[in-house]
């Protein structure tokens, strides 16, 4: 009889998790929403303030990407690395752990990718998928040093990546503007790929590739991996509770050199596929602000990798108009980059998460 009364409320136990869990989600999600309505409104009132001509430069900031396909269509190519990168930022995150050199991960995987590229042109696609390889690699290594450090010698790893990223940006600098510097251009840049090598379009005249198929699979993959694979479940332990983790026979010294790794290589690939779908080389510093605003298109996320997309796209959205409006407008470059910061303070404000999506959301 006991077993029978207890029965219910036993069943009735996942249904009320599940349900508890729908509504934390909801909660996280509305105040997300409401953060960023809340800095588009902060956007209006400085464009009001700052500028002469408010509705001409709000129209350009608002709907400048959305006027024509080049313009959407360089929005969506601008999204590929903050997806990607945000990617690389929620591995980490998930397994409690913090990568802060993205931006230099990017920009050496592409240098590699690049040199590689030109080096076994004559492969042909075997050279092109050999060549993207290596660059994730690297750009994995890089990171994955900063995860053995923290694993071996409990350095942390928020500050070896951010050195690491810096070191790996000033020997990218001197590679493309010394020893591979292209001599038949004015542009500080390597040279380009084989034509062979380039993804191809798929919005035209815009710079939209097929890289952006290649980040919308990596965000669902990356889902699939964290949720469904015992690896995946292992980094989310670690990341909820690590000495729990370790009691329970994970190897968190591994884990932490893995995702670091991981991560890493995520970045690599936003590079690998920017030199194959956007610049056909190396541009000097081409990945300036990538790294920090896929840690922010991360945080919007919440460092689930589907919410990347919309993320991504918010980010590239923001960045697209602020620019457009500078060059139709009376916005400067200083006025664009306060726009800019309080947007990327409001919808990365972790108070303001507590406030609109509660504890429980995040």
């Amino acid at each position: 009889m006991m077993t029978d009364k207890a029965s219910p409320a036993l069943a009735a136990c996942p249904r009320l998790g599940m349900r508890k869990s729908i509504l934390i989600r909801l909660r996280a999600a509305t105040g997300t929403l409401l953060i960023i309505c809340l800095s588009l409104l902060f956007l209006i009132l400085l464009a009001l303030l700052l500028s002469k001509t408010p509705g001409r430069t709000l129209y350009y900031f608002f709907l400048g990407p959305l006027r024509n396909v080049y313009s959407f269509g360089n929005m969506l190519n601008s999204a590929i690395p903050l997806i990607l990168g945000g990617i690389g930022v929620s591995i980490a995150m998930r397994a409690g752990r913090f990568n802060l050199g993205g931006e230099g991960q990017i920009y050496a995987g592409a240098f590699v990718t690049t040199a590689l590229a030109l080096a076994l042109s004559h492969w042909g696609i075997a050279g092109a998928v050999m060549a993207l390889l290596a660059g994730v690699f690297f750009s994995g290594f890089a990171s994955g040093l900063s995860g053995l450090f923290k694993a071996r010698w409990d350095a942390s790893e928020l500050i070896t990546s951010f050195l690491i990223s810096n070191v790996l940006i000033l020997l990218t600098n001197y590679l493309v503007t010394g020893p591979f510097l292209d001599p038949a251009t004015n542009l500080q840049s390597t040279r380009k790929i084989p034509e062979v090598f380039h993804l191809p379009l798929i919005l035209r005249p815009s710079n939209l590739s097929a890289a952006l198929f290649v980040a919308l699979a990596a965000a669902l993959l990356a889902q699939l991996f964290l949720t469904r694979t015992r690896r995946g479940y292992e980094i989310r332990a670690a990341g909820a509770n690590e000495m729990f983790a370790r009691y329970g026979g994970i190897n968190t010294k591994v884990n932490t050199t893995a995702v670091m790794f991981l991560s890493g290589a995520f970045y690599g690939l936003a590079g690998a596929l920017a030199v194959y779908g956007t610049y056909y080389g190396t541009v000097k510093e081409f990945s300036s602000g990538m790294g920090w605003n896929g840690l922010a298109a991360a945080l919007i996320a919440r460092f689930r990798p589907p919410a990347l997309i919309p993320a991504g796209i918010f980010f590239a959205w923001i960045n697209s108009g602020a620019r457009i409006a500078m060059q139709n407008s009376d916005m400067s470059f200083e006025t664009v980059a306060i726009v800019q910061a309080v947007v990327f303070f409001l919808v990365t404000s972790m108070s303001l998460r507590n406030i609109f999506g509660g504890k429980e959301g995040r």
